[in-house]
């Protein structure tokens, strides 16, 4: 999904932005291509956007640029610890 970038800033106060390779990795503790909602560093906040809620499992990355797991919408949002749920997504195109 893309960001919709009015309700991203009304939500997280700021403008949506790409990080870095190294700001990535700095910050969550994954590198790019691995980046996965689990397992990140401490203070790091996962949240989870409501466009995720039409599939009944996901396939995250699991820490590296060459693995994933499957997870049903359930269990990401518990692996993950997320924060909460946010729609901060453009409506999906049909």
């Amino acid at each position: 999904m893309k960001i919709d970038n009015q309700k991203f800033k009304a939500f997280f106060g700021t403008k949506a932005k790409m990080l870095s390779p190294e700001q990535t990795l700095a910050l969550v503790g994954h590198a790019v291509g691995g980046v996965c909602p689990f397992d990140v560093k401490e203070g790091t906040k996962v949240y989870l956007d409501e466009s995720l809620k039409r599939f009944e499992t996901v396939y995250p990355a699991a820490g590296s640029s060459n693995s994933a797991i499957e997870l049903t919408v359930g269990e990401l949002e518990e692996f993950s610890c997320a924060e909460r749920w946010v729609d901060v997504c453009k409506p999906r195109e049909t």
